[in-house]
C-alpha cells in the first residue's frame, strides 16, 4: 500500500476535511526525528476521534523555530513521508507559518492534541477550537524519549 497520498496541501486537506463525519483529531510539531514518545502521542491522539490530521512544520518554519541551527536534520518531505506510513495517521500537512493557527483555523478539527509538556494557555489553537465547540487533550509524555535525548544519545562522546 502507498501511503503517500495521505500527505495533503492545505486546500486539499480542508477539502478532505469538509467530507469527514465523525470527530477529526489535530495535532502538530516538526517530527524531527521519529521516536517512540512520537508513536504513543500519535496513537494517543488517534484515539480521541475518527480522524487524524498532522501538521507538519516546514523546513523554513522549523529554522524559524530556532530548535537546531541549520534546521531539521531530516528535510520536510521526508519527515511528512514517514508520519504518512503510520498505521494511526490519516492526513499530514506541511505548513510553513510560524505556528499551526491558520491550518488550524482552516481545518477546524474536534479534538487538539498536544503533549503534556504543553501548558494549556501555551497551546496555539486552544481557544479557537473550544470556542467552535471542540476539545483540547493534553496526552502524557513517555519518559526519557524526546529528539533532544535521541540526538544527546547519538552524538560522538
Amino acid at each position: 500500500m502507498n501511503t503517500a497520498g495521505k500527505i495533503r496541501s492545505v486546500a486539499d486537506a480542508a477539502a478532505w476535511r469538509a467530507g469527514r463525519r465523525g470527530p477529526v483529531v489535530f495535532t502538530n510539531g516538526v517530527f524531527e526525528l521519529l521516536h517512540v514518545g512520537h508513536v504513543a502521542l500519535l496513537e494517543a491522539a488517534r484515539a480521541e476521534g475518527e480522524a487524524l490530521v498532522v501538521g507538519v512544520n516546514s523546513d523554513a518554519s522549523a529554522r524559524r523555530l530556532g530548535k537546531r541551527p541549520g534546521g531539521p536534520l531530516v528535510p520536510e518531505g521526508e519527515r511528512a513521508r514517514i508520519l504518512a506510513a503510520l498505521a494511526c495517521v490519516d492526513c499530514v500537512v506541511l505548513f510553513d507559518e510560524p505556528t499551526p493557527l491558520a491550518l488550524i483555523e482552516r481545518l477546524r478539527p474536534d479534538v487538539l492534541v498536544k503533549g503534556a509538556d504543553y501548558a494549556r494557555d501555551a497551546i496555539v489553537g486552544a481557544d479557537e477550537v473550544e470556542r467552535w465547540g471542540g476539545r483540547v487533550v493534553r496526552v502524557p509524555l513517555v519518559p526519557g524519549h524526546s529528539t533532544s535525548a535521541l540526538l544527546e544519545r547519538i552524538r560522538p562522546r
